[in-house]
């Protein structure tokens, strides 16, 4: 019976079977209802584009589901930050900017069916259609499919998560201001640097005019050089 489903089911056109690839090798995600991501690469600026058929409605969703995602990732990454760090960086990872960017390195813009006589800004078109192809996934596949593709696919290819965390809080710049206001000596020194199951972990302290201070540790220098100042400034209740 299912055979003889699949013999009479419906071919793809070759745009549909375009949109499918793009889909599996941006997001690692195998399109079932191809509807759902037709809609959400359709910008509501073409001329027989509705409520109903544009993209809009997607973008909600899929805001709503990369909020939740993104918002537990965060909780389980970072299980001794408090409220107010993880809600930073949070709105970090889904600011206009940051999708924008992540959109314009997966070449959205070539999928994404729009008005090209008008003038309209690509990167806002391209970060509105990443949330409408997340709310696709959801509605296609569920929570778990699209925490997959940003977990294990779009977060190692196209967020530079260690980048966005030194801009939000740079603890280490914090506390070389707060050592030259007092005029102390400020070095950092490398206490081990271990290569584990083919990532590396990097351990670091705080050294104060010679006396040694807060330890941190990371997957980069700069990680744990962030985390040895984090905890330094906690000692000298700077934070």
């Amino acid at each position: 019976m299912n055979l003889k489903f699949s013999f009479f089911q419906k071919k793809r056109s070759q745009s549909e079977l375009e949109l499918i690839r793009f889909i599996l090798q941006r997001f690692g995600y195998h399109p079932k209802n191809i509807s759902f991501f037709q809609q959400a690469v359709t910008h509501k600026s073409l001329s027989n584009a509705t409520e109903d058929t544009s993209n809009e409605r997607l973008e909600f969703l899929g805001d709503a589901i990369l909020d939740a995602v993104i918002a537990e990732y965060l909780y389980q990454r970072f299980p001794s930050e408090d409220e107010g760090y993880l809600t930073k960086i949070k709105s970090k990872v889904v600011s206009r900017k940051t999708l924008g960017e992540i959109a314009e390195t997966m070449e959205l813009r070539t999928i994404i069916n729009y008005h090209k006589g008008r003038s309209i800004n690509l990167p806002t078109i391209e970060g509105n259609a990443f949330e409408a192809l997340m709310g696709a996934i959801y509605l296609d596949g569920g929570y778990e499919a699209v925490k997959n593709s940003i977990q294990h696919h779009i977060f190692r290819k196209y967020v530079d998560l260690n980048r966005i965390l030194e801009e939000e809080i740079d603890f280490k710049s914090k506390l070389f201001i707060w050592s030259q206001k007092k005029r102390l000596k400020l070095d950092f020194i490398i206490l081990s640097e271990e290569n584990v199951g083919g990532n590396w972990e990097y351990s670091v302290i705080a050294n104060i005019n010679n006396t040694n201070y807060g330890r941190g540790k990371g997957s980069s220098k700069k990680m744990a050089e962030q985390a040895a100042s984090k905890e330094t400034l906690e000692l000298m209740g700077e934070i």
